[in-house]
């Protein structure tokens, strides 16, 4: 019986967390951690890759293998446990700071916010300079962040109240 009837409990009955939400000035001071974490997600999504196609190289050929291939073959299974325990960490890490992974392959990562007091992220894209896209959440287009929005303070759209 949870004791506390205001909040909400997971499963195991420890509190839910609570939806993180970040303002744009927070957004682009994350930005170098962001870009850190989805570097090394991006990166190893293709390590992990590489790596499958090698495997199914060498099983497809594993009776012709010379030794080193053949030892090659044994050690590969090793390799893809470290490399997912890597990738796994990330996504986790990402998780922890209230971010959303939405591709793997391209490193887009939404960042939540509130905008005219709805349910929005800031869209971020390995690659790219800075936070400069939006989008509520029910939307996937992303939108250009409007240079008159002040970081720091309540976004509204131009013409809404």
């Amino acid at each position: 019986m949870n004791s506390s009837p205001n909040k909400a409990a997971e499963t195991n009955g420890r509190p839910a967390k609570a939806s993180t939400t970040v303002d744009l000035r927070m957004a682009r001071q994350m930005l170098p951690l962001i870009r850190s974490i989805v570097s090394d997600i991006v990166g190893t999504k293709r390590h992990l890759s590489v790596l499958s196609q090698e495997q199914e190289r060498l099983d497809k050929q594993r009776r012709q293998l010379e030794w080193k291939d053949r030892n090659r073959r044994y050690s590969i299974g090793d390799e893809v446990v470290q490399v997912e325990k890597n990738y796994s960490s990330a996504i986790k890490e990402l998780e922890s700071l209230g971010l959303k992974l939405v591709d793997p392959d391209a490193g887009e990562v939404e960042i939540p916010t509130r905008i005219n007091g709805r349910q929005a992220a800031f869209s971020w894209k390995l690659g790219e300079d800075g936070v400069a896209f939006w989008h509520y959440d029910e939307e996937e287009a992303r939108r250009p962040i409007p240079s008159d929005w002040q970081s720091g303070s309540p976004l509204r759209l131009r013409g809404n109240p």
